[in-house]
């Protein structure tokens, strides 16, 4: 098989360690001392051994996700590196390859040994340029330790990289939040992730503000957490102040220079096939969708059985190619939708189409649909309307 007539794949790498859970997390996450994290690499080594079919895919992309990734050394990278090498069609420097790293976890030896094995993205978790709303968040960093981490890689040649930020923040202000934006796009950095604080359950923030942030679902008081129509004026804001700077949003929550967008999560809009490798990691073949195991004692015992399995329908897939590829600002192809599922989406969806750009949410033009900005600033109702019975 050439490699042109191998199926394009994304590697998720999931490194559910961390050296302190945050206070919004609910992400399988947890802190590990140095002998789980070296038990822990052994396992996802062994895992991606065991992998079959490789031969049939080229990876386009890999991400090593978290927890915080950057907690491991730069050798067990590197092992995990030439591991994939090894198994998969995978070229360096040609496939975005991108560390989630936490500030405060990064030395110059780590990001050192990180570019040589190949990472030629990072993407930083900053959330807060404010050290007041870092501490609330239970963040082990401060902003003058993520300026020391960004400006020691752009050292190092790093050349693509990412920035999260969060916003609606206990106690945050939209003047607060333009404060963080403005510090950031300062650094230049090719890729900024805004999203806005979801009260998650099970974590010390919904113990906290869960009241509070059900009180804001139904319109009343919601105590330290941003009102309504401040949370608004953040998510304004935030394509405002970054489109001004050279950003353009690609996403719902991603903006980027232009050629800069994660080549990784858009293969997920895209619905690209992918395999995660690693605790509780997801993974899409064919039709085929599963989950590992989220018990890190099972997985640390070799336990590698595929979980949740899902056969995906036609109708699965009609769904999720809508309410994914909407998320994007391309749009759908409409040409592409009908080739791949022999019937259009104007036959599948005539009422919500008709009805959705009756309320300027959606509109159609050179042969795509795509959200309006108004659609955008709508999306969770819009995108449910492509549910299917």
């Amino acid at each position: 098989m050439t490699n042109r007539e191998k199926k394009p794949l994304g590697i998720y790498i999931h490194i559910p360690l961390c050296v302190r859970k945050c206070n919004y997390c609910d992400f399988l996450s947890a802190p590990a001392d140095a002998a789980v994290r070296h038990a822990y690499v052994n396992c996802l080594e062994e895992e991606i051994r065991q992998f079959e079919d490789a031969d049939q895919y080229r990876v386009v992309s890999v991400f090593f996700g978290g927890g915080t990734p950057s907690i491991l050394e730069g050798d067990e990278i590197r092992k995990i590196m030439e591991l994939l090498q090894e198994i998969f069609d995978l070229y360096i420097p040609e496939t975005e390859i991108t560390m989630e790293c936490n500030p405060g976890t990064l030395t110059a030896q780590k990001l050192k040994r990180y570019r040589e094995c190949g990472i030629n993205r990072l993407s930083l978790g900053l959330q807060s340029a404010d050290n007041r709303e870092l501490k609330l968040l239970g963040r082990i960093h401060t902003w003058e330790d993520f300026l020391e981490n960004y400006e020691l890689a752009r050292q190092l040649g790093f050349d693509n990289i990412n920035v999260d930020l969060m916003s609606s923040l206990p106690g945050q202000t939209t003047v607060s939040w333009e404060t963080t934006l403005r510090k950031v796009l300062e650094l230049r950095p090719e890729h900024i992730s805004a999203y806005s604080l979801i009260i998650e359950e099970g974590t010390p923030f919904y113990e906290t503000y869960g009241e509070a942030a059900a009180a804001r679902e139904r319109g009343g008081e919601c105590g330290l957490l941003p009102e309504e129509e401040e949370e608004r004026e953040m998510y304004y804001a935030t394509k405002r102040i970054l489109e001004e700077a050279g950003l353009y949003r690609y996403e719902i929550s991603n903006y980027a220079l232009p050629g800069k967008e994660s080549v990784h999560n858009s293969g997920y809009w895209r619905r690209r096939e992918y395999v995660g490798f690693g605790l509780g990691a997801s993974s899409q073949l064919k039709r085929l969708r599963y989950k590992n195991t989220d018990n890190l004692e099972e997985y640390l015992q070799g336990d590698f059985s595929k979980k949740e399995l899902l056969v995906l329908t036609k109708n699965n897939e009609i769904e999720e190619t809508m309410y994914l590829g909407l998320r994007m600002t391309e749009g759908i192809d409409l040409r592409k939708f009908e080739d791949t599922f022999g019937v259009s989406a104007e036959t599948i969806y005539r009422k919500e189409l008709e009805q959705l750009e009756r309320q300027e949410l959606i509109c159609r033009e050179a042969g795509k649909l795509c959200l309006t900005d108004r659609g955008m600033d709508l999306s969770n109702r819009v995108l449910a309307e492509f549910l299917l019975d």
